[in-house]
């Protein structure tokens, strides 16, 4: 563990290279926006009542938070900048919390579509805004479980002196010994699992519906349907994040220069690369959303004013 935080301070001392800039112009345009999607879910009373897009502005926000967190933490680790393990203890909590609320607001998405879809009688009774709200709250309580055990474990191994030490941050001062490893990766497994089934059994479900269905139904319900599939192609994505430490960490074992590959490479396709479908399946997707961004995007030039 020594011998790996050593070459970790060495590839990180040094000058800034086309790498970071690179990330740095992606987090800044994805930022960007999300930030105006944002606007515009508020400057809408219609969205703030609609469970669907409630839902979307919450991968949006977690989306922000964790890229904003990620490129902080990158930025120091890079210029070899020690804080305090206090600090980088919070900077953990809201990165590994926030790593799971995306892909499990996903799935609260799809289920969301499944019930449109399949239940459309009930769709007004269950999707309130009070279920939406306890839905949220239960996605973080979700969320939260993951980081709550690797914390637990370490404050149980670790001295009260050691959290006043300055250290380059990093998610792996915090896996002391091997089989933390192993519970994390039992605790990411058990979640992909879970998300799997669910966003298996809506696809199959929404995909009898839509053969039943007729006329401007089956137009609807296919339309549903391929918004559940863009979903769970996102979630694939979201997903394989939660493998991407031991992967990482397997290949640390073999060559350190790989390893600094294939962060780097994770990172652009696995925390960048989702973070952006986001906008593109709901902002430019959903007729009525789009229609908004449209319409505040051109300052009110387009004439077509959003309904809702």
């Amino acid at each position: 563990m020594a011998s790996n935080n050593s070459l970790l301070e060495q590839f990180y001392s040094r000058k800034i290279n086309y790498k970071v800039i690179l990330v740095q112009v992606l987090v800044c345009v994805f930022l960007c926006i999300n930030v105006f999607l944002i606007t515009t879910f508020f400057l809408k009373n219609y969205f703030h009542t609609t469970m669907r897009y409630i839902l979307f502005v919450i991968t949006l926000f977690s989306d922000c938070l964790f890229l904003i967190m990620t490129d902080m933490l990158l930025i120091l680790s890079y210029f070899s900048f020690a804080i305090e393990i206090w600090l980088c203890i919070i900077i953990y909590i809201i990165l590994s919390v926030y790593t799971f609320v995306t892909p499990l607001t996903l799935t609260a998405m799809v289920l969301e579509r499944y019930v449109a879809i399949c239940m459309p009688l009930r769709h007004a009774e269950l999707c309130t805004t009070r279920s939406t709200v306890h839905l949220i709250l239960t996605i973080h309580s979700l969320s939260s479980v993951p980081c709550v055990v690797v914390i637990s474990i370490f404050f149980a191994f670790t001295s009260f002196t050691f959290y006043t030490t300055g250290r380059i941050c990093s998610v792996e001062m915090f896996i002391l010994y091997k089989w933390q490893s192993h519970l994390r990766s039992a605790i990411s497994q058990f979640y992909f699992l879970i998300m799997c089934v669910v966003i298996v059994f809506s696809y199959v479900q929404i995909m009898k519906v839509a053969k039943a269905a007729s006329g401007e139904n089956k137009q609807s319900t296919w339309r549903g349907l391929r918004t559940v599939i863009l979903h769970a192609f996102q979630l694939l994505l979201c997903l394989v994040q939660l493998w991407c430490p031991f992967i990482e960490a397997a290949v640390l074992q073999i060559d350190f220069v790989l390893f600094v590959n294939v962060r780097y490479f994770n990172y652009i396709t696995f925390i960048l690369a989702p973070r952006c479908l986001s906008p593109l399946i709901y902002g430019l997707r959903d007729d009525l959303f789009f229609q908004a961004v449209r319409y505040y995007a051109l300052c009110g030039l387009y004439k077509k004013q959003p309904s809702g």
